[in-house]
């Protein structure tokens, strides 16, 4: 009671723009009802004006919606031994003190470095602490439903990555479809410079120490303020997973 609580999280919804959307198929109280039947031996009929259950039947991949990225998504192996999946990350990681980053100033394809975070830092006069829950804001979730979404954001340089994992964050978010800047522009990067720090590079900082990433959160622009409240992002525990949906929330007290 008294808590104000924010939902981060984008909806489940066949018509979203995401690569990797979900299908998802309704099935009303009506077919429930001849399921019903069908299962217990008796008729339609015999269930209140022929209606039983609601049932939807979805398909969808674990980084489809709002997903936490498990170190198994990265790389088999972190710091030399077997990288962790999502169902054998400590519960604690998922709970703590949140972070907001602004930087829906920043053009798409913007790769944020070190000192953008630390520029932000000194701007609202806090200082990372370990298992902080870092939320990077872009806005791109603003255009969830446009055929653009997944190339529209700002993304995390590997550097900053790296930077953040040693101040002790375990869990950083973002309010796109990924972490880096846009595959496509990482494509056209490596095309020009073929580098092996080039495609997928902050996601493969994940080799050296283990993080978690949360993609496209959603709602960032509603925090009343940058730090001072609670982030409960807790992963669906799939067995062996590389990922699992979430519904993180902001709550204030």
């Amino acid at each position: 009671m008294g808590a104000q609580i924010i939902d981060l999280s984008v909806p489940m919804d066949n018509n979203a723009k995401e690569p990797f959307p979900p299908t998802i198929e309704y099935e009303a109280h009506e077919k429930g009802a001849e399921q019903a039947a069908s299962i217990l031996g008796l008729k339609k009929e015999n269930f209140p004006d022929s209606k039983a259950w609601a049932v939807e039947t979805v398909t969808l991949t674990t980084h489809t919606g709002t997903h936490v990225d498990a170190p198994w998504h990265y790389a088999d192996r972190t710091a030399g031994k077997k990288s962790r999946t999502i169902d054998e990350l400590p519960i604690e990681w998922f709970y703590g003190n949140g972070v907001l980053f602004d930087f829906s100033d920043k053009v798409a394809g913007y790769e944020l470095q070190v000192a953008d975070f630390e520029e932000k830092l000194a701007e609202m006069e806090y200082e990372l602490q370990p298992f902080d829950i870092v939320l990077v804001r872009t806005d791109a979730d603003k255009r969830y439903y446009e055929d653009a979404y997944a190339f529209c954001h700002a993304g995390v340089s590997a550097d900053a990555t790296r930077w953040l994992i040693g101040k002790g964050i375990k869990v950083m978010g973002i309010d796109a479809w990924g972490w880096d800047i846009p595959l496509p522009l990482q494509a056209q990067q490596y095309r020009e410079n073929p580098k092996d720090d080039i495609l997928w590079a902050a996601h493969y900082v994940g080799k050296e120490a283990e993080y978690c990433q949360i993609e496209k959160l959603a709602n960032l622009d509603q925090l009343p303020r940058k730090h001072g409240f609670k982030v409960a992002a807790f992963p669906i525990k799939v067995k062996d997973g590389s990922a699992g949906w979430a519904r993180p929330v902001a709550i204030f007290e």
